[in-house]
């Protein structure tokens, strides 16, 4: 295991005392196929659920694996959100090495239709989604904030014909600019220290201007438009794999436009810090703000 995806699972996966014991967990929902393999879920519902849905990423270093939604069922990590009545729904994507970032993409945004699709039946309100996620999750929490789409209403599939847009985002370190990244000019793919995922955007083998193009089209930060889901970040000003200015620019843009966020900086930390668990709370009521019931 890369020390990006350690840090980030040790992290995100704190496991300590049971705490999903007055919820319900549904394993392993089919929410797509991709080349006949089976695209899955697990949804955790609350004793009291609020109607609030919060879709969480599994995913660190671009790489996803089932067997961590046990992690995060059985530690306290998310249980500042179920305390607060969110459902949650845990979401598993087309991993790498097999699949490399814009192949995975497309799988949160179906996971997105599915989820609104099939609303009712889990308890919630399709028009009051969230997403959250670290590091590569944070990644596609922004980009889902950024890039969510209208359905097609011509779609055979029903789920396609549902919007995969979230109403609102939290979450940690993501990487924002990849044609920026940590400075003006410098390319993701040519940040040293991530470079056992330089394989998930392959364009080395492209002019420079070819790489540029691909990387703007794959950066949240260039998708930002009036549009874009209120969004809460949480970074480290230590953080060796993704610049805490990646966080503190794509706010930034955000209040240029007068679109709710917020950031909190962590000074001293790194990518991941052992409390983590604790600013679940902060996400909660980020969510509780900006998903609350139109009155």
């Amino acid at each position: 295991m890369s020390r990006f995806r350690f840090i980030l699972i040790a992290a995100l996966l704190l496991i300590t005392t049971p705490a999903f014991a007055e919820t319900t967990r549904i394993r392993d929902v089919i929410y797509g196929r991709k080349f006949g393999t089976a695209l899955t879920m697990d949804v955790i519902k609350p004793e009291k659920p609020t109607g609030i849905g919060i879709v969480v990423m599994v995913s660190g270093g671009f790489s996803s694996d089932h067997a961590w939604t046990d992690g995060m069922f059985t530690g306290n990590t998310f249980k500042p959100l179920t305390d607060h009545g969110h459902t949650l729904f845990l979401v598993v994507h087309g991993s790498q090495p097999k699949y490399i970032v814009a192949e995975i993409v497309p799988d949160i945004h179906r996971a997105i239709r599915f989820i609104r699709t099939n609303a009712k039946d889990y308890g919630v309100d399709p028009d009051r989604l969230g997403i959250t996620g670290g590091s590569s999750g944070g990644y596609l929490s922004i980009t889902m904030g950024t890039t969510g789409k209208d359905g097609d209403p011509s779609a055979k599939d029903p789920v396609d014909r549902a919007s995969s847009k979230v109403q609102a985002v939290a979450c940690f370190f993501p990487p924002a600019d990849l044609i920026n990244y940590g400075k003006e000019g410098r390319l993701f793919n040519e940040f040293e220290p991530v470079k056992f995922v330089w394989h998930t955007i392959p364009v080395a083998s492209l002019p420079r201007d070819q790489q540029i193009k691909t990387l703007r089209d794959l950066s949240p930060f260039w998708q930002i438009s009036k549009d874009t889901a209120p969004t809460f970040i949480i970074t480290g000003d230590n953080d060796a794999l993704v610049p805490h200015e990646q966080s503190v620019r794509f706010i930034q843009k955000l209040e240029e436009l007068k679109i709710p966020c917020k950031i909190d900086i962590r000074p001293g930390a790194g990518h991941g810090w052992a409390n983590m668990a604790k600013d679940y709370e902060l996400l909660a009521d980020w969510f509780d703000q900006h998903l609350a019931p139109p009155r």
